[in-house]
């Protein structure tokens, strides 16, 4: 039974910290980018006036409850579905092509949205509905309902995916990683899932071995574009495509390089970077900060998705745990992707760093994660006389 007295909402004082010190953290890195000179533009303001949208967008959020989201749930990813299709039948006057994609909406007076920022977050919710509604409906686990789950789990997916993974591959990856997170928590046996993912290696490397010695076949047959294949060839031999596709790439590893440990400070920086206040807002933080400015943001980062852990592990209501995966899977998956592409690990895919890359669409669809796990912690309720509840 609950208890008046030892109920209690209450604000996540923890997650606001995080948040103040990545919106800090990103001030910095922004304001250092744009000494480029590059653009005429205030990116630093026009950050800030994202953050405070996203702020806004928290104060909404964490107003519902699990009763209230789970009902939710499938009209806001209806909707997203519905956004997305009217994304590819619109004319370009309203989505416009940039830099070869059409994946934004021109608003006057507001900008560009791009509506697979915020997908991702209905993706999650739908995901996790579809796994808490599975558990509730078959109390008894077979190979029979594993499998069914795994269906549905791959439906709710591919539906979005298909949508956009032409023409933003980077976001497709997104929903592909916040995919597998929530399956590697759904309950499905192992028995089932070491095969499906032995079977996902192989299809990557074949496809891995089209796009190095025969990607006319993925051309024709997956629509995949040629600029997309530049960016595997300029990963596996940049200085080859330094004059293209691998110029960022070098740049980008140049500077982090010359930043040495404690980097060159705020405003010193030499090398010249095309865009690096989006995708590449970590060269800057390693070139001007060095080692350790790079060590501390990426500190931050382990910080919240360990904060995230400890809020998913600590309620008892199984929606909210499946939701607090797909957010750190997805957060997870863009501060590895971003960070491993610009040092040149992983191949170049477009994906910002999360709440430190300008950016409205990124980050207003974070800070709408972030408001889900502020409504889990706001909405938490202590039992007495109870410790299964």
């Amino acid at each position: 039974m609950t208890s008046n007295n030892s109920s209690t909402s209450k604000l996540d004082y923890s997650l606001v910290l995080i948040v103040m010190l990545l919106f800090l953290a990103s001030c910095a890195a922004i304001y250092s980018a744009q000494q480029s000179g590059q653009y005429d533009r205030n990116f630093l303001i026009m950050q800030v006036a994202w953050y405070a949208v996203g702020c806004a967008i928290i104060a909404v959020v964490i107003r519902f409850d699990s009763d209230q989201l789970r009902k939710l749930t499938w009209y806001v990813y209806g909707f997203g579905i519905v956004i997305l299709i009217f994304l590819i039948i619109a004319p370009e006057s309203i989505a416009p092509r940039i830099n070869g994609s059409k994946n934004w909406f021109q608003l006057p007076g507001i900008g560009t949205i791009q509506p697979s920022e915020f997908m991702k977050i209905f993706l999650i919710l739908g995901l996790a509905r579809v796994i808490d509604d599975h558990h509730q409906k078959h109390l008894m686990k077979t190979l029979q309902t594993d499998f069914w789950l795994l269906l549905k789990l791959g439906m709710v997916t591919m539906l979005p995916l298909l949508l956009i993974i032409k023409e933003d591959l980077g976001t497709g990856l997104v929903f592909l990683a916040i995919l597998l997170g929530m399956i590697f928590i759904s309950g499905i046996t192992w028995k089932m899932l070491v095969p499906m993912f032995s079977a996902g290696i192989l299809l990557v490397g074949t496809i891995f071995y089209f796009v190095l010695w025969n990607p006319d076949v993925l051309e024709k047959f997956l629509g995949v574009k040629p600029y997309q294949f530049g960016r595997i060839y300029s990963w596996l031999d940049p200085y080859n495509y330094q004059s293209s596709a691998g110029y960022q790439l070098i740049k980008s590893m140049l500077a982090i390089g010359s930043g040495q440990t404690s980097g060159k400070g705020i405003g010193n920086r030499e090398v010249y970077l095309p865009e690096s206040q989006t995708d590449f807002i970590f060269s800057v933080v390693g070139e001007e900060y060095g080692f350790i400015g790079a060590s501390v943001l990426i500190s931050l980062f382990f910080l919240l998705i360990y904060h995230i852990t400890k809020v998913g592990m600590e309620t008892k209501n199984q929606f909210y745990t499946y939701i607090c995966v797909g957010v750190i899977s997805m957060i997870t998956f863009h501060v590895f992707q971003n960070i491993g592409m610009t040092i040149g690990v992983l191949p170049i895919t477009g994906i910002p760093l999360p709440f430190i890359s300008y950016g409205g669409s990124a980050l207003m669809g974070n800070m709408m994660a972030l408001g889900l796990i502020f409504s889990i912690r706001y909405h938490y309720k202590k039992y007495m006389f109870s410790t299964n509840s």
